[in-house]
């Protein structure tokens, strides 16, 4: 994957998730319709700006015990935790929940690995999943998901580091992810150049249709115009 600049970074941090599926269409149209979040996700900081990181992938469940015992499992939170840390940073969670028609069934999300992950790099988490404690939450720490429950049940990591889905939009680890209280994207790293000089383009044509909507002597006809361009 090409590695974005400072001032990519930046330009995609200046713009709303919205904005950038536009741009997306524009520059690759083949993505239309797909790489995006489709179903809604409860934001419960919506006021926090857009994030931008690399996907961190991981798949959990919640309903059952955990597997390989206690003593076997704490190998395995290690070295998820070396997942976590490692590079390229910063990072996004997209996680995953497994638990089929029980989704959502404990959160993995809450005060403590909101506080974890936030200190190990990360940005905020996608995950069609659940998340409580939403007062104590890391500050600045986004968060995206499915659904928001009391308990953490037996939440446990079965996989990280492969490709996952949540609510349609499928990740491979070290994607470039773009989420704000919208939904998410991954972004095509080797289109942000095309995508920054088309946004100049695409705010100036929408500015004119909604100036054209909005003028005191509207007409169909001026609308049109403006739509043609």
């Amino acid at each position: 994957m090409t590695a974005p600049s400072r001032a990519q970074l930046e330009f995609l941090q200046s713009i709303d998730t919205p904005t950038v599926c536009n741009l997306v269409e524009i520059v690759a149209p083949e993505r239309r319709g797909f790489g995006y979040t489709v179903r809604h996700l409860h934001c419960p900081f919506p006021e926090l700006p857009p994030i931008v990181g690399f996907a961190k992938t991981v798949t959990f469940k919640a309903k059952g015990a955990v597997p390989l015992g206690e003593a076997g499992y704490m190998q395995k939170r290690l070295d998820y935790l070396d997942y976590v840390a490692g590079s390229p940073r910063p990072s996004i969670m997209v996680m995953e929940d497994l638990d089929g028609e029980h989704v959502g069934y404990g959160a993995f999300w809450g005060e403590v690995q909101s506080n974890v992950h936030k200190a190990l790099g990360c940005l905020g988490v996608v995950t069609n999943g659940s998340i409580r404690d939403i007062p104590a939450i890391a500050p600045d720490f986004q968060m995206l998901a499915g659904s928001i429950v009391p308990s953490h049940a037996y939440v446990h990591v079965v996989d990280f580091g492969i490709d996952v889905t949540v609510h349609g939009m499928a990740v491979k680890s070290g994607d470039l992810i773009h989420a704000d209280r919208h939904g998410a994207v991954v972004v095509p790293a080797d289109k942000i150049g095309e995508m920054k000089k088309a946004n100049a383009g695409l705010a100036e044509r929408e500015a004119k249709i909604i100036k054209a909507a909005r003028a005191p002597d509207m007409t169909v006809e001026k609308l049109k115009a403006a739509i043609r361009g």
